[in-house]
């Protein structure tokens, strides 16, 4: 079982950064992918950065590449995401996940808002 809790949401204007934290439970946090997902109003939760392994393999949508990056601690059993250049289409409510496979996983952070200012 892993439990994950997420944290560093908050409201941000256009441009800037916010960066997201994942603190993951558990002695298996190595064996997983981890990622994030979003979530926007009236909209189905999707993709956004995964890690896999000890960090070498990153996949991003393709609506974020180049502003976001996705990293982990395994010593601390952390995964991050940095978000920049920030616009208002990214407000959402961010998820933490867990699995062997990130595009179907086996667990879920209960959500961090994060909300652009135009």
């Amino acid at each position: 079982q892993v439990q994950l809790v997420e944290s560093g949401g908050g409201l941000v204007q256009a441009g800037g950064s916010l960066r997201l934290s994942c603190a993951a439970s558990g002695r298996t946090f190595r064996s997983y992918a981890m990622g994030w997902f979003r979530q926007a109003p009236g909209k189905e939760r999707e993709f956004v950065a995964a890690i896999i392994g000890g960090g070498v393999i990153t996949d991003y949508a393709d609506s974020v590449k180049g502003r976001f990056t996705v990293s982990r601690d395994n010593a601390k059993n952390t995964v991050y995401l940095q978000m920049n250049s920030l616009k208002p289409e990214d407000t959402a409510v961010y998820y933490c996940a867990a699995g062997f496979n990130i595009r179907t996983p086996n667990y879920w952070g209960q959500g961090t808002q994060v909300t652009v200012s135009s």
